[in-house]
């Protein structure tokens, strides 16, 4: 029986011909992240082993992002912790204010992972990687210490799911609404521990920004990764942010940078989903959990108290494009609060140079620096009693952003700005759009 992309990376990874879904198997990193909360767990961990120091400073990434800028005294000493350690280990890649984004989206912008890369972080939505053609999966912060010192982590290799996308989404359709539209197909633990494998023609109409989205929320319905094939599009976006560090080593040593895998023919998956992107209609995921979604077709008068677009799931320039197609001369909604987040410093200023955050101010809403923040329940937009919240994130838990009783909605670009301008939850059509 053939391999899945996942299989055949991890097969590499281990230094094996061949992996078999259950099997364990030891694999060699070529990336390993952490962040603010989840670094000091680890380097305090790390503390304890008997080896010292990192396994290579050029394949692991701190990223402070979750409440950085420092929001009080406990996210400072966190942030002074990775600084330490990333100084004292001459880390390559530490980002923070000034150079920083959120993590998930600045490791692709910045080449620091790649298609065919094998990489863990201590972060869940790690998975979002796959959209590169890359496997990448969230750990805890112990097996983030184990990668850091030795390069190392051991994988149960998983099954996979094959999703079939076929046909082309209409416009106000994105990744948001795919990966809601799967969720709330297969449930959030209907990927359980497997890898969610993305085929068909249908991927030629997503853009990478879409695939990211797809990639990153793959957690959401309980997979271990979500995996995306390499193609023409893939290729040119890896060419045009090759890290040129890792670039010159490979040039100097005459390899590839990168390594394109394809799933066998006869590659075994536990089950195949054919979804008709032309079918789909914007999506959003009720409280409180992604898996309870409506078409916005369906859903009633609901009134909204905050509207955030940003995260490393919907904090990317094509968001911040869609927001601003449908706010450029509208005003938000009185009383409605609305905060954008874009989700690195490049696209931050990508956006300023395109006239959208021009846009967002003039509308009514307010722009911050890039940071997790009100994702979860962090700072820049915690939710009052009883309060409702659009929200291009990826998670809406109980008290997740904020208070018990407040709720979120998960939504696309598209439909958080129209719902910023109605104050209620709707899509572009509501707008005449």
């Amino acid at each position: 029986m053939g391999m899945t992309m996942t299989q055949k990376i991890l097969a590499h990874a281990a230094g094996l011909s061949e992996v078999k879904a259950g099997q364990l198997i030891m694999a060699d990193l070529d990336m390993v992240l952490a962040n603010d909360i989840t670094g000091p767990v680890a380097i305090h961990e790390m503390e304890k082993f008997e080896k010292k120091g990192v396994f290579n400073k050029d394949k692991i990434a701190l990223i402070p992002d979750h409440f950085s800028p420092n929001k009080d005294i406990k996210s400072a000493q966190n942030c002074k912790c990775m600084r330490d350690f990333a100084h004292c280990n001459n880390i390559t890649h530490f980002y923070e204010v000034g150079e920083m984004g959120i993590e998930h989206a600045l490791l692709p912008e910045k080449g620091i992972v790649t298609a065919g890369d094998t990489v863990i972080g201590a972060d869940s939505h790690t998975c979002t990687y796959g959209a590169l053609g890359a496997f990448s999966t969230g750990v805890g912060s112990t097996d983030a210490a184990a990668g850091m010192s030795t390069g190392k982590a051991w994988f149960k290799v998983p099954s996979a799911i094959k999703f079939e996308l076929t046909g082309k989404p209409s416009k106000w359709v994105s990744g948001k609404d795919i990966i809601l539209h799967i969720i709330g197909l297969i449930g959030v633990d209907g990927a359980l521990y497997r890898s969610m494998e993305f085929t068909g023609n249908g991927i030629a109409h997503l853009s990478m920004d879409d695939r990211f989205t797809i990639a990153n929320m793959a957690i959401e319905a309980g997979g271990k990764n979500g995996i995306f094939p390499v193609d023409d599009k893939t290729i040119k976006y890896i060419e045009e942010h090759m890290n040129p560090e890792r670039k010159a080593a490979c040039d100097a040593a005459g390899i590839s940078a990168y390594t394109v895998y394809e799933a066998d023919e006869d590659a075994e998956y536990d089950e195949v989903y054919t979804i008709d992107l032309s079918t789909l209609k914007p999506t959003v995921a009720f409280p409180h959990l992604p898996e309870n979604t409506h078409t916005i077709d369906a859903i009633d008068d609901i009134r909204i108290d905050q509207v955030v677009i940003g995260s490393c799931t919907n904090g990317r320039f094509d968001d911040l494009k869609t927001a601003a197609e449908i706010l450029k001369g509208r005003k938000v909604k009185k009383g409605l609060r609305v905060i954008i987040i874009p989700a690195t410093q490049q696209i931050y200023l990508d956006a300023m140079n395109a006239g959208y955050i021009q846009t967002f101010i003039e509308a009514g809403a307010i722009v911050s620096t890039p940071t997790c923040g009100p994702c979860l329940g962090g700072y820049m937009g915690i939710l009052a009693e009883g309060e409702r919240c659009v929200s291009t994130t990826n998670r809406n838990f109980v008290g997740r952003m904020g208070h018990v009783t407040s709720e979120i909605y998960l939504a696309s670009p598209a439909v958080a700005a129209a719902s910023a301008v109605t104050g209620k939850i709707c899509g572009p059509d509501a707008l005449g759009l």
